[in-house]
């Protein structure tokens, strides 16, 4: 009797750990042929994360034939602009001809970076330098002080 309950309390258990294997998003993204399975499962992290947590709209895969990767694209909200994402382990190092291949798509894009333990790290790309905002905290307001000083006393 203990195995059969044991059978039971089996059916409440978490997928099995293949489950992503089964995923259909899973198979189109294998059956593009990337030759890469770590960049493949990078790819579906960031698109179950995009779909299902970040709740974007039409996202979808599609194949970097120069790049030999997986590339998702969607949309951020309902009407908004198509953007391409390019999920990428962590270890990966990335050519400037590559950022070059996936710019040139025309649509706004993201780096993901996947690490080992799944943790993915959004950066957004740009044609060209980005003027960032200027850094806050004491020290900044510190170092203007000084330099008033400075130019008062000449």
């Amino acid at each position: 009797m203990s195995s059969e309950s044991g059978r039971a309390a089996g059916s409440d258990r978490p997928p099995p750990p293949n489950w992503i294997l089964q995923h259909p998003a899973y198979q189109q993204m294998k059956n593009l042929e990337v030759g890469d399975s770590e960049q493949v499962h990078g790819a579906f992290l960031a698109y179950m994360d995009l779909s299902e947590v970040r709740r974007w709209k039409e996202v979808s895969c599609v194949k970097s034939p120069e790049l030999q990767v997986v590339l998702l694209e969607g949309r951020e909200k309902e009407g908004g602009p198509i953007q391409t994402i390019l999920p990428l382990p962590v270890h990966r190092s990335l050519s400037h001809k590559s950022i070059r291949h996936v710019l040139d798509r025309g649509f706004p894009m993201l780096l993901c970076a996947v690490a080992s333990d799944s943790t993915l790290v959004y950066q957004r790309m740009t044609d060209g330098l980005v003027t960032p905002d200027p850094p806050v905290g004491p020290f900044q307001d510190v170092g203007r002080r000084q330099h008033r000083k400075r130019r008062q006393q000449h």
